[in-house]
């Protein structure tokens, strides 16, 4: 039995939906605009692609979007400045520094910088000591995207056994957490697992995400399995010269035929991203105001 495609297209434009429309009654009922403030230091490519992305969706969705471009040689001390006074603007609402910053700068500190409550990239120490201990935080985008799509389509999760490929502070720890909290019997696996193919077999949930294209095969699922692919890897293209084509970390063709259900590389975990981190910023939003935080849009 071939496995159903989970859309992480179509369940990113619901997210975005919801949030439009929380953010339509925050102006109505309480006058309140959802801010997100982009810092970008220097002028990487990716990074100006990721930033001018983030500012359409945030003006798409009704929310007011800051953006600061800063010149690569910007001092630690001029972007905390920056940061400080993002910090302190009741406007402001999420904050988040558009990684990677040129050597000079230390991401780490960057993001210390960020008041934890307005951390909408749910990077910091604290927000990860918050979810480690079961306390409302605010979570990292990624993690939060895969959440949402596995409370579609499994529902219930409580008991299952899941797995998480992968043990980065970004997504690996915060994924095992959030699974943790459905009641998951979770297992972190690495580079060092011992028989890692044996390890995933056992996994009711398998998510997969070390950036190592096509890792997992067939015979490392369960059948019936749901597996998230996290993994993105950008290959020269086998049919068009100049070209090329993402992998993600699942082996898609061979794990479809025994999975129950997977996400696709491209157009399954990666639209929830940007989607996610609308969210946490109406959510960070709403707490700031004391107000209700919108249904479904948090963990």
């Amino acid at each position: 039995m071939a496995a159903s495609i989970i859309d992480g297209k179509a369940f990113a434009a619901t997210v975005r939906e919801k949030v439009a429309g929380h953010v339509a009654r925050l102006k109505e009922e309480n006058g309140i605009t959802p801010g997100l403030a982009v810092v970008l230091v220097g002028m990487d490519p990716a990074s100006e692609v990721y930033v001018a992305a983030k500012h359409k969706s945030t003006v798409e969705a009704g929310m007011a979007s800051f953006e600061h471009k800063l010149p690569a040689d910007t001092s630690e001390e001029d972007l905390f400045a920056l940061i400080d006074e993002l910090n302190a603007d009741p406007k402001v609402h999420g904050i988040l520094c558009q990684f990677p910053v040129p050597d000079h700068l230390d991401e780490r500190r960057v993001v210390a910088r960020i008041d934890p409550s307005k951390d909408v990239d749910g990077l910091s120490v604290v927000n990860a000591g918050l979810l480690a201990s079961g306390e409302k935080g605010l979570v990292s985008c990624t993690p939060l995207g895969c959440l949402m799509l596995l409370r579609d389509q499994v529902g219930n999760m409580s008991g299952k056994n899941a797995v998480v490929i992968g043990r980065s502070n970004l997504f690996g720890k915060p994924m095992a957490q959030l699974l943790l909290q459905q009641n998951c019997t979770v297992t972190i696996a690495h580079s060092r697992t011992q028989d890692l193919a044996a390890v995933c077999r056992d996994a009711d949930i398998l998510v997969a995400a070390v950036g190592r294209a096509e890792m997992v095969k067939r015979d490392w699922v369960k059948p019936g399995a749901t597996v998230i692919d996290v993994g993105i890897t950008r290959i020269p293209h086998p049919e068009k010269p100049g070209k090329t084509k993402l992998l993600g970390d699942v082996d898609f063709a061979e794990v479809a035929e025994v999975a129950s259900a997977i996400t696709p590389v491209p157009g399954g975990v990666g639209p929830m991203t940007i989607a996610c981190l609308l969210a946490n910023t109406v959510t960070a939003c709403c707490r700031a105001n004391g107000l209700a935080e919108p249904e479904g849009l948090t963990a």
